[in-house]
Parts: C-alpha cells; sequence; structure tokens
C-alpha cells in the first residue's frame, strides 16, 4: 500500500471514530506531514481521496474540513421539487443562480429537451451547495409561453411552488432517464470535481395535467452525495 493511502486510511478512521467530528477541521498538511514524517505532496494525495470519498471538504486558505458522509435518498419515482427534498432531509443547503436567459430553441436542443423548434424559453442553470459542498447542478428550461416571468429570487427559492401557488399550474408526471455521463468542464468547475470524470444525470420532461410539456430539467450529482431509490410493486397476477 503507498504512503498516501496508508495515510487516508488512518484519518478515514479518525473520521469515523469521531476522533475528528462533523464541522471540525484537520491539522494543516505541514503538521500531518512533520507528524507522520512523509511529503507535503503525499498529504495532499490522501487528502485529495478524503475529498473524493466524500469525507472532508477543501477550503482554500483554510484547511480540510470533516463533513457529513451520509447519501440522501432522492425518491426517482415521485416529482419533488429540489426545495421540497431539503425541507424533508432538514439538509443545509443553498441555491445559487448561475445564469437565467431566455432563447430559442433550436433543432439540436428540441431533441434534447422535448420541446418544438422555435419555441421561446427560460434557461436556468442553478448550483446547489449541500452542507457546504457544491452537489447538484441544475439545468433547467421551462416553456416561456406557460411560465410568462420569472426571477432570481424565484429560481433560488422554488420554482415549482412558484409554478404551483402563484401561477395556478398543476403539475402532473415526468419522464425520467438516469445515465452516468462524463463531466463536463462546467460540471467539474461548478461541482468541484476537477479529480473526477462522471456524473449521475437525471433528465425530467416534466408535464402539465393537461399533458402539455412545460419543463425540461438535466439534474447533475456528484457521485457520491446522493443514493436514487424507487418503489417497485409487481404486477397483479
Amino acid at each position: 500500500m503507498k504512503k498516501y493511502e496508508q495515510l487516508f486510511k488512518l484519518i478515514e478512521q479518525d473520521i469515523l471514530s469521531e476522533k475528528y467530528s462533523v464541522g471540525e477541521f484537520l491539522p494543516s498538511e505541514q503538521e500531518l506531514a512533520q507528524y507522520h514524517k512523509i511529503s507535503r505532496d503525499t498529504v495532499r494525495k490522501a487528502l485529495d481521496k478524503l475529498q473524493k470519498e466524500g469525507l472532508i471538504h477543501k477550503f482554500k486558505g483554510q484547511g480540510s474540513k470533516v463533513i457529513k458522509h451520509e447519501q440522501i435518498n432522492f425518491p426517482v419515482s415521485n416529482l419533488t421539487s429540489y426545495q421540497e427534498l431539503v425541507e424533508l432531509h432538514g439538509m443545509i443547503s443553498k441555491t445559487h443562480v448561475i445564469s437565467l436567459e431566455k432563447l430559442t430553441v433550436d433543432k439540436k436542443l428540441a431533441q434534447i429537451t422535448g420541446f418544438p423548434e422555435y419555441r421561446l424559453v427560460w434557461r436556468i442553470i442553478r448550483q446547489r451547495v449541500v452542507d457546504q459542498v457544491a452537489s447538484v447542478l441544475d439545468i433547467d428550461y421551462l416553456d416561456k409561453e406557460l411560465i410568462p416571468n420569472i426571477s432570481r429570487e424565484i429560481a433560488e427559492y422554488s420554482i415549482y411552488n412558484y409554478i404551483e401557488n402563484k401561477l395556478n399550474l398543476v403539475i402532473d408526471y415526468a419522464k425520467k432517464e438516469i445515465t452516468i455521463d462524463h463531466a463536463t468542464n462546467r460540471d467539474k468547475i461548478l461541482l468541484d470535481i476537477a479529480n473526477e470524470n462522471h456524473v449521475v444525470s437525471v433528465k425530467s420532461q416534466v408535464y402539465l395535467a393537461n399533458g402539455q410539456q412545460f419543463q425540461f430539467t438535466d439534474s447533475r450529482h456528484k457521485l457520491d452525495k446522493f443514493r436514487f431509490v424507487d418503489f417497485a410493486k409487481r404486477h397483479d397476477k
């Protein structure tokens, strides 16, 4: 076993045994290097692995902080908004609206989203930060004819709350596809996954009660943060 793997195992055990509590910072790279008589480069490799495993988060200029190592159940079969998920699990979360713009659906985007060509839509890109870790990147397309106006404040809180309680539209069902996708440059920057090559992508076409599509979402998740669950029932014989 390589030296950085040995250090990873030692710190992992210290975290799991709660020698280092959630929210506590680990000793500095220099302190760890001196104590274990190894190079700082070896320490960095161990800390990178700990971050990849979801045990710590490295804050530039501050150090490495122990975070909750738990996966959040994400219900695949339900139409649950992110804000509802936050409230259900008592998550400490913040949403950053990266961009909000209007655009016209071209041929390529029509194939991806299910909206017809030339439809005017909103595109909203939002970064979801859970326990101080960027964990989800949501890319939403909304039919502007059905949702004429939207603001950054609405997008920061809950688009579904706005649609149902302000516009009085009835959200009914969705078609979902879950894939493991190659991480894009945008994923790597906004999800802080420079050392990973894949994300979990949940693509959804969402419809109103009248059967009209109003939304397409590509929700991109870090591999270690969410567990996707469903309830399956055998058909009646």
